[in-house]
């Protein structure tokens, strides 16, 4: 124990020179102080016989390293998902990025009307937007889709029911279920119909005194094939208004462009639903519109504007930057220029184009990385929406395989190499051969993607 260095003695050591202009002498004092207390309770313990001068500096040095590098890094996305949840999801386009860095670095009528000089409404910079582009009477928005639908659950059917079947109960990304949400908001579930099979009388014989709604819930990550039956959201909307109820849907990915359009099928835009009857709509931002996280609700004018009135929606309250990066994206659509978001452009990528553009990256690793002496194909895989979006149906893509010839460096390793590169790489696999999916590499990141790669064959040579 009497050989651990002096806190003074460590702090003056020329091994952590190179950080004195990164980190302020408390932070790296308390690391230090850390790092001393580790190597006591090592030697208390009996793992460690001797202090190790040496040993004790490379690991703080490496410890500085990783806390002072940014936690939130980027990273190139060749896993093929589009709509990449762990990833980040949509990736924005540049006017939306320009947008929210424009709002980040100066003042803005975040909440001032400059006509009349007075206070003026977070909302009101998206609500005309999200109205011309759905049809909707009203809208407004939050942070994210699942605190849209906790402030409508709450605000119109707060200590009321609501009828949903139980097909459509469904628990999607970080344990978010569909009742415990509605447990939340107050609301009492009532769950009608079977898993595969629901039917219009089924909610009929549901409703009472007490029911506030009926509930459509997007199924999101998942799809039940076969003997299947669920009323249309028509019949829904009809047999809600009838009863002097509200319908409301949880679209979940709110697409707002034909999905044949991108090559796609089956999802129904947040037009298609209010043109269907639905009272309220909700839906993400950051899915299939391709925009930041942000929860939208649209519907009719007397409804949205008892849920703008509700206590709770202070507190799922958009920033400033999301607001302006949704603003922004939205105007592209409202321009017709929808190919001009990434997340969309990707999933309308066609496979011509695709292949092509694997031939000439497999081209170029065969050039620029000769001396690894890697096998390459371009091979056939199937890419994916993501995002809980179309989950039965992959996008036929193209991919670059990289079979490695070192025996002692499989695609496991290479992937794991790739991860912990300067800007590391995701990327998928399969058997023994890494695939670089094309459909997620934008073209002026293949360059970067080459320096990752020899970084990481380098690493391992």
């Amino acid at each position: 124990m009497r050989s651990l260095p002096s806190m003074e003695k460590i702090l003056t050591d020329d091994r952590l020179g190179e950080f004195g202009g990164i980190i302020d002498r408390d932070s790296l004092k308390r690391m230090c102080r850390d790092a001393l207390e580790r190597w006591r309770d090592m030697i208390l313990d009996r793992e460690v016989l001797s202090f190790d001068d040496d040993v004790f500096f490379a690991e703080l040095r490496q410890e500085l390293k990783r806390r002072l590098r940014p936690s939130l890094r980027p990273v190139l996305n060749c896993t093929g998902v589009v709509v990449h949840t762990n990833l980040g999801r949509s990736c924005l386009s540049a006017e939306a990025a320009e947008a929210a860095r424009a709002a980040a670095c100066g003042y803005s009528t975040l909440e001032y009307n400059l006509e009349s000089g007075a206070r003026g409404h977070r909302n009101f910079h998206v609500e005309w937007l999200l109205c011309q582009l759905t049809g909707a009477e009203a809208a407004l928005v939050v942070n994210n889709n699942a605190g849209a639908v906790l402030l409508v659950l709450a605000a119109l059917a707060g200590k009321k029911e609501a009828v949903v079947s139980r097909g459509e109960l469904v628990e999607i990304g970080g344990s978010f279920r569909i009742p415990d949400i509605m447990s939340f908001a107050g609301t009492r579930l009532v769950e009608v119909g079977c898993t595969n099979r629901t039917h219009l009388k089924d909610y009929e014989n549901a409703i009472s005194e007490e029911t506030a709604m009926l509930l459509k819930v997007h199924p999101s990550n998942f799809r039940i094939t076969g003997y299947v039956s669920l009323p249309l959201r028509e019949d829904l909307a009809e047999l809600a208004h009838a009863k002097g109820l509200m319908m409301v849907e949880d679209l979940g990915s709110g697409i707002l462009v034909d999905a044949r359009t991108l090559g796609l099928e089956g999802e129904p835009t947040v037009n298609e639903c209010l043109e269907a009857g639905v009272d309220v709509v909700t839906f993400s931002g950051d899915k299939l519109l391709g925009g930041p996280q942000i929860g939208a609700i649209v519907g009719k004018k007397q409804i949205i504007d008892r849920i703008r009135k509700y206590p709770l929606l202070r507190a799922l309250r958009c920033d400033k930057m999301t607001l302006a990066a949704m603003e922004a994206t939205l105007r592209i659509y409202l321009r017709g220029d929808w190919k001009k978001i990434p997340s969309l452009g990707m999933i309308a990528a066609s496979e011509d184009e695709l292949k092509a553009r694997a031939a000439a990256l497999k081209k170029r690793i065969d050039s620029e990385l000769a001396d690894f002496c890697l096998q390459t194909k371009v091979v056939p895989v199937e890419d994916a929406v993501g995002g809980g979006a179309y989950p039965e149906r992959p996008l036929p893509g193209w991919a670059v395989s990289l079979l490695p010839a070192n025996e002692n460096l499989n695609a496991g390793v290479l992937q794991e190499r790739l991860r912990r590169c300067t800007l590391p790489v995701v990327a998928g696999a399969r058997s023994n051969e890494l695939l670089l999916h094309m459909r997620t590499l934008p073209a002026e990141d293949e360059n970067a993607l080459i320096s990752s790669l020899e970084e990481a064959l380098e690493t391992k040579r």
